[in-house]
């Protein structure tokens, strides 16, 4: 199986949309691996006076470090520009280079959040043009079927890991009691026990795959 530790070095972004995504789509990879340094991002929701102290004291627990942005997340969810979601994530991340960058998939987690649509896209095509500097991209690899089921991990993936019982505990833990999400609710019963994620080794590879999901 594919692991984090054939990444040369330790330097890991993850970027995600909301304060919470960090945790259902890799948290488990996060808490596997203590030692490596991880930086954070979240584009959203750092004016919500619930979520946004919860992401830090999650950054606190995780031993990383990480920063969070307030770009628009309204109900309605109109599409964004892309080059404001590209000047958002800039800002956020350091201007460093990375080992590995994980985010979403341009066809999201599942039916639908264009947050989730437009952080993938975004990221892909900052690789792309070096704005980001990484070895590796990885993005979620995660589908619910058109709705018709909570949002599993893709098996056809190119990194599938079912996590060790004591890691998804505290990966739930972390949904249920510092998120505080109540049992029964989409993100308890989501919090998937295996992670999954789409593998790019190129900034090119990733624009095909990016250019195959808008298609």
């Amino acid at each position: 199986m594919n692991s984090i530790l054939n990444i040369p070095g330790k330097e890991v972004a993850v970027i995600v949309a909301h304060p919470d995504d960090e945790i259902l789509w890799c948290g488990g990879l996060i808490l596997k691996y203590p030692k490596h340094n991880w930086y954070i991002i979240s584009l959203c929701r750092r004016s919500d006076p619930d979520r946004a102290p919860k992401f830090y004291k999650v950054l606190e627990l995780l031993k990383a470090q990480g920063d969070i942005g307030d770009m628009d997340d309204g109900p309605e969810q109109f599409s964004l520009e892309e080059e404001e979601v590209k000047r958002i994530i800039l800002e956020l991340l350091p201007a460093q280079s990375f080992d590995l960058v994980i985010t979403h998939d341009p066809a999201g987690e599942y039916t639908r959040h264009k947050r989730h649509e437009e952080t993938g896209t975004a990221v892909i095509k900052l690789w792309n043009i070096n704005a980001i500097r990484t070895i590796e991209l990885w993005t979620f690899a995660y589908e619910d079927g058109g709705k018709k089921y909570y949002p599993k991990a893709i098996e056809s993936a190119s990194i599938l890991e079912s996590l060790p019982e004591a890691i998804w505990e505290m990966k739930f833990k972390l949904i249920t009691e510092i998120y505080g999400f109540e049992p029964g609710s989409f993100e308890a019963e989501t919090t998937p026990r295996t992670e999954a994620f789409w593998r790019f080794k190129k900034p090119e590879e990733g624009l095909k795959w990016l250019k195959r999901s808008q298609a």
